[in-house]
């Protein structure tokens, strides 16, 4: 969350992570990532470049929104599961919560993920965040198992949700009728038989 500064206290806040969202996806949406600029997108959400760096450290990091804030909220959905529940069905559960965004946040959430999965130049920065979300799963399970991070079973459990999360996410942006959270579902079902 943006946190606004005390009363009397410092620059006013000049604007929100939401608005300048809005107005990059205004922008992408006439023009495309590619041939939209950094300068563009602070004129769009009426401020200087300065400040929207404030907000996002590039470009690139726009569509991905307040991914770190996420992550955060990811790690503590995974550590929040009950000791007793097994490790696939924790990891399932998870995925499904942190991905469960309400109807309402569905066409923003459905334009955010349409972009970062179908545009080249998100690419390479999206193999950064995709490491990120991996290593919260990885993290969990080898705190579960007695192991470390970096050890096969965590590492292939993030990979493996990940491809199926990714999966589902597709066929979600491909069919307009879709349920994500079904789709997901029916995905990481899928770690069953690696983790029976």
């Amino acid at each position: 969350m943006t946190r606004a500064p005390r009363a009397g206290v410092g620059r006013p806040v000049a604007t929100t992570h939401e608005e300048i969202e809005d107005a990059a996806f205004r922008l992408f949406g006439e023009h495309g990532f590619q041939s939209t600029t950094v300068e563009a997108i602070a004129a769009e959400a009426g401020i200087g470049r300065r400040t929207l760096f404030r907000y996002f450290d590039s470009k690139n990091d726009i569509p991905w929104g307040r991914f770190d804030e996420s992550l955060v909220h990811f790690r503590a959905i995974l550590q929040e599961s009950p000791a007793d529940l097994g490790l696939r069905e924790a990891v399932h559960r998870g995925v499904l919560q942190f991905n469960d965004f309400g109807p309402e946040a569905a066409p923003q959430h459905r334009r955010r993920m349409g972009l970062i999965l179908s545009t080249p130049a998100l690419q390479a920065h999206s193999v950064l965040r995709y490491a990120q979300w991996r290593g919260v799963i990885a993290e969990f399970v080898a705190a579960r198992e007695g192991l470390a991070a970096g050890d096969l079973l965590p590492v292939t459990v993030g990979h493996t949700s990940l491809a199926l999360a990714l999966s589902a996410y597709e066929f979600w942006l491909a069919h307009d009728d879709a349920d994500l959270l079904q789709l997901l579902d029916q995905a990481m079902a899928g770690l069953r038989s690696y983790l029976a």
